[in-house]
């Protein structure tokens, strides 16, 4: 998709996201053979079912419908969230993994993996985990020396989940919830 496009689209849907309380996190159309895909992830502080991805999800449709921002082609349009193991790339993306553990490669080469106690403007507070029956240990982490870092997917959790839904105030059960929304006009009816 070339920038325009996006940025375009971006403007386009932005607004919309924003009203319906979520966050417009990324943007992608794809070709699959002879269709388009519009891809479009979204998120909030909060979380969103699959209630609201669908409220937006409808929202998003109609704006299309109305305009020519995907061109008149078919395409199908999806919303969904950023999933279980996102990226954190956003002051905003920390915040919300407060309580999650998270994959670190630093600026120095080093990988790190800490569980994120608390966000603030300059850094992270975190918890490393113990290893081979150590105690955990705390460090300081600033934004500056974070070159990448990912959420990680736990299964087997030992410690109380709820003091992480308490940090955050919310309950990180929903990883991805996808909507498809199909544009009904085809190429013959263009």
């Amino acid at each position: 998709m070339s920038s325009t496009q996006s940025e375009r689209l971006r403007e386009l849907l932005e607004p919309l996201v924003s009203s319906q309380g979520l966050d417009l996190e990324e943007i992608a159309v794809d070709t699959v053979g002879r269709k388009r895909v519009l891809r479009v992830v979204v998120d909030s502080d909060t979380g969103a079912d699959l209630d609201r991805i669908a409220d937006v999800s409808r929202a998003l449709s109609a704006k299309l419908d109305e305009t020519d921002a995907m061109g008149s082609g078919e395409y199908t349009l999806e919303v969904g969230t950023p999933g279980a193991e996102r990226l954190l790339t956003e002051h905003r993306h920390y915040v919300r993994a407060t309580g999650r553990l998270v994959g670190f490669r630093l600026t120095v080469g080093d990988e790190l993996v800490a569980r994120i106690l608390r966000t603030d403007d300059d850094g992270l507070d975190l918890e490393v985990p113990g290893v081979k029956g150590r105690k955990p240990t705390a460090r300081r982490l600033a934004f500056d020396e974070i070159d990448r870092a990912r959420v990680q997917v736990e299964f087997n959790r030992k410690d109380d989940k709820s003091a992480a839904q308490d940090a955050t105030g919310t309950n990180d059960t929903n990883d991805t919830n996808d909507t498809d929304d199909t544009n009904d006009e085809t190429e013959e009816e263009a």
